[in-house]
C-alpha cells in the first residue's frame, strides 16, 4: 500500500473484535463487543510485521475467553510432533513453559518424563507444576530450555519480551518458539488469519535476524505454523536487509463475488470469526458456525452474532450434500469422519 514514518502499510481493516476467541452467551452481547482496528505494517528498520493500531488496554482475557484446540485429534497429533522436536533438541530435563494456558502441552511433556514448570497468570487448573503468575527474574533458577508456544504473536514488543525471558533465565539456555507463519498466510491469501489479538506476524527470516544461533527451524501444522529452537544468549536486535522487503500480495483480500443467500462455516474460533465478519460485510449471510468445542456451542461469534452449533446439530439441520465452508483444511478429513462425509466441504484456505 503506502510507506510512511519508517513503515510500509500492508493491510487495513476496521472494527474487528479485540478478542475473537471470547464466547458470548447472548447474541446482543456478541454484536456489541469491544472492537479495534487493524493496520498491519512492515517495519523498514527491523523487517518485523505488526499491527500498529493495536491497543493492549482494550483487551481483557477473562473466564469467557476460550481458544482450546485439544478437542481435535489432528491438533493432538501436532502436539506430539512438537514434543518430539523439543526432546530431540532440548531434551526433557529442567524446562519452563511460558504462557502455558490450560496446561495441555505441559501435561503432555510431563507424561513423557519431562521435568517442567509452567507459568501463566490465567491458568485455572490445579496442576502444582503450573504457577499462576508471570515468568520473571528470581522466580526460579535458570532452566535448560524455555517453551514459548503461540505467545509471541500477542506481545506488543516481541524482541524486548524475549530479552526479558533471557534475563529471567540467567542470560542463557535454549528456547522453542512456535507462532503462526505469515509466509503461509500471504502465499495462500488467508485474509481471515489476521485478527486483533495477534499484534505480530512472523516469518522464519525474522528469527534469522533476531537470533545469531538457531539449532533447528521449520514449518508445522500443514505449513500454518513455524518454529525455531534458538540460543537465548545469541539474541540481538533485528535489522532489515536492503533486499528483504515483504512481497505482500496486492489481491490479498480475495473474497469471492456473487454472494449466496446462506452459508454455514465449520470452525468457531479465530479464523471462523473473521471469515464470518468479512463475508457478511461483503453481502453473504452466515447462518451458523459449527464447532466441536462444547464451550463454544450454544454461544455466539463476536461482532456478527453468528450462532455456534454442535456437529450433531449440523447433521440434524442441514441437508445431505449441503455446502460447508471449512475454516482450516487441516481438519477436513476429521470433519468427514465426524459427519460420515455428509456435506460438501469447501476448503477456504487452499485457494490461491
Amino acid at each position: 500500500m503506502t510507506s510512511n514514518s519508517g513503515v510500509n502499510v500492508l493491510y487495513r481493516q476496521k472494527s474487528f473484535p479485540v478478542l475473537q476467541n471470547r464466547v458470548y452467551a447472548s447474541q446482543s452481547d456478541a454484536i456489541s463487543c469491544v472492537t479495534g482496528d487493524i493496520e498491519v505494517v512492515e517495519d523498514l528498520q527491523t523487517g518485523l510485521v505488526r499491527n500498529i493500531a493495536f491497543d493492549p488496554s482494550i483487551i481483557d482475557y477473562d473466564a469467557n475467553y476460550d481458544n482450546e484446540q485439544g478437542h481435535s485429534t489432528f491438533f493432538k497429533d501436532h502436539l506430539e510432533v512438537v514434543s518430539e522436536i523439543i526432546q530431540r533438541t532440548m531434551q526433557l530435563s529442567d524446562l519452563v513453559e511460558v504462557g502455558c494456558g490450560k496446561g495441555l502441552f505441559l501435561e503432555l511433556l510431563s507424561s513423557k518424563g519431562a521435568t517442567i514448570t509452567g507459568f501463566d497468570p490465567t491458568y485455572e487448573g490445579s496442576n502444582p507444576k503450573i504457577e499462576k503468575r508471570y515468568f520473571e527474574p528470581g522466580v526460579m533458577a535458570p532452566s535448560n530450555g524455555l517453551v514459548l508456544r503461540h505467545v509471541l504473536e500477542h506481545i506488543p514488543e516481541p524482541v524486548s519480551f524475549l530479552e526479558q525471558l533471557k534475563v529471567a533465565n540467567g542470560g542463557k539456555g535454549l528456547i522453542y518458539i512456535e507462532v503462526p507463519c505469515f509466509d503461509w498466510i500471504c502465499e495462500n491469501k488467508v485474509w481471515f488469519d489476521i485478527f486483533y489479538e495477534h499484534v505480530n506476524y512472523f516469518r522464519l527470516s525474522d528469527f534469522d535476524r533476531i537470533f545469531g544461533r538457531i539449532l533447528d527451524k521449520g514449518r508445522l501444522f500443514g505449513g500454518q505454523y513455524l518454529y525455531v529452537v534458538a540460543d537465548l544468549a545469541s539474541l540481538g536486535t533485528p535489522e532489515m536487509g536492503s533486499d528483504e522487503r515483504l512481497p505482500f500480495p496486492e489481491d490479498f483480500l480475495n473474497i469471492p463475488t456473487n454472494p449466496e443467500k446462506n452459508i454455514v462455516i465449520w470452525g468457531g474460533a479465530s479464523k471462523g470469526v473473521i471469515f464470518a465478519l468479512l463475508m457478511m460485510r461483503a453481502g453473504y449471510n452466515v447462518k451458523a458456525a459449527v464447532d466441536i468445542n462444547p464451550a463454544k456451542q450454544g454461544k455466539y461469534l463476536p461482532v456478527t452474532g453468528v450462532p455456534v452449533i454442535s456437529p450433531d446439530e449440523a447433521m440434524a439441520s442441514l441437508q445431505q450434500g449441503s455446502d460447508v465452508y471449512v475454516m482450516n483444511s487441516n481438519y477436513t478429513d476429521e470433519i468427514r469422519r465426524i459427519t460420515s462425509d455428509r456435506f460438501n466441504l469447501i476448503e477456504t484456505d487452499t485457494r490461491k
